[in-house]
């Protein structure tokens, strides 16, 4: 399955919860996802009741990213949206011609997306090890893609069969790799691990980047990613848990016009000339050519006779069966023989 049933990769522009709770700025995440060429726009769905304990610390990079005296509660519940937020940004999506993504977090949550239709569901890695809501999501027969951060590989074998025992056919599953630092160190990326959760359990795989940067997301869709995901926001220093390790609106834009490209860099697997290449064929290659005056009846040798361009003679490749042959016709220095 390539990018989800289609050939070209599937770039998920993740806006996550970079709309800071107001539906105007969501559409306007909407807009750049659309004009950046993104196959599809994602957020997340929660209700904070049902997401964390009252008490529960923020990550180290939301303490550096919000008011470090504020919950991990209060922090979220300001980034909710509501059913009719859902449905305005479903409308507005299809106005936009990009499908909507959200990640739920709760089982509220994965009913509410699947009453609205949505038709492939996104895990995050903190989920990876949630049993009755890996049952939840793979008892509803979706197309479903699995962030693997913070995970061992036994984890996401655990997690497959739970979604694949639930009612969700393999074929239906995309594997992300992931790191879940905000930013992504380059030398924890370890993108080879994407390659060893194919080898290991032969699924569509795909890459969820944290990095700054797009050059990583460019590798992983060269080594065989089928989807990328990559954070995005409006403004970098917009106040936020995750606008700091996003993308701006031009660098998406680049991510996805080079992930195009390398797509139609990688073309098939065939060796062989190019259409474009071959009218260079002839001025390129070289010939078996006179290295001096021969007479005919003269024996061929390694002194008479060289390799020079074009190649419209014959090809230097025959050159033991020439040698030694004798002159059919009088030669000057560089007549092709």
């Amino acid at each position: 399955m390539t990018g989800l049933n289609t050939n070209k990769v599937f770039i998920i522009a993740e806006a996550g919860v970079n709309h800071n709770g107001s539906v105007e700025l969501a559409k306007q995440l909407i807009d750049v996802a659309s004009n950046s060429g993104a196959n599809a726009v994602k957020f997340q769905t929660f209700k904070a009741e049902n997401l964390v304990v009252k008490n529960t610390q923020k990550a180290e990079y939301q303490m550096q990213t919000t008011d470090a005296l504020e919950s991990q509660f209060d922090m979220i519940k300001k980034l909710e949206l509501d059913l009719g937020a859902h449905k305005e940004l479903i409308a507005y999506c299809q106005e936009k011609d990009i499908m909507f993504l959200s990640t739920p977090f709760d089982h509220d949550s994965i009913n509410l997306l699947s009453g609205l239709g949505l038709q492939i569901f996104k895990i995050p890695s903190g989920e990876i090890t949630n049993l009755p809501y890996l049952r939840h999501i793979g008892s509803l027969g979706k197309r479903v893609i699995l962030s693997t951060g913070m995970s061992d590989l036994s984890e996401v074998g655990d997690a497959l069969n739970i979604l694949i025992n639930a009612g969700t056919s393999k074929n239906n599953v995309t594997v992300l790799h992931a790191n879940t630092m905000y930013p992504t160190p380059m030398e924890d990326v370890n993108l080879n691990a994407m390659l060893t959760i194919q080898k290991e359990f032969d699924v569509s795989i795909g890459y969820s980047d944290h990095t700054l940067g797009i050059e990583v997301d460019i590798a992983a869709v060269a080594m065989g990613a089928s989807v990328i995901e990559k954070h995005f926001t409006l403004d970098k220093f917009m106040q936020g848990p995750d606008h700091k390790a996003s993308l701006e609106p031009q660098e998406l834009k680049a991510m996805v016009g080079a992930i195009r490209n390398i797509e139609k860099a990688l073309g098939s697997s065939k060796k062989k000339p190019s259409q474009s290449e071959s009218i260079n064929i002839d001025i390129a290659r070289k010939s078996i050519v006179a290295n001096q005056s021969i007479k005919k009846g003269d024996k061929l040798s390694s002194e008479n006779i060289t390799t020079k361009r074009p190649g419209t003679g014959i090809n230097p490749m025959k050159w033991d069966e020439i040698i030694g042959t004798s002159a059919k016709k009088n030669y000057r220095m560089d007549d092709l023989i």
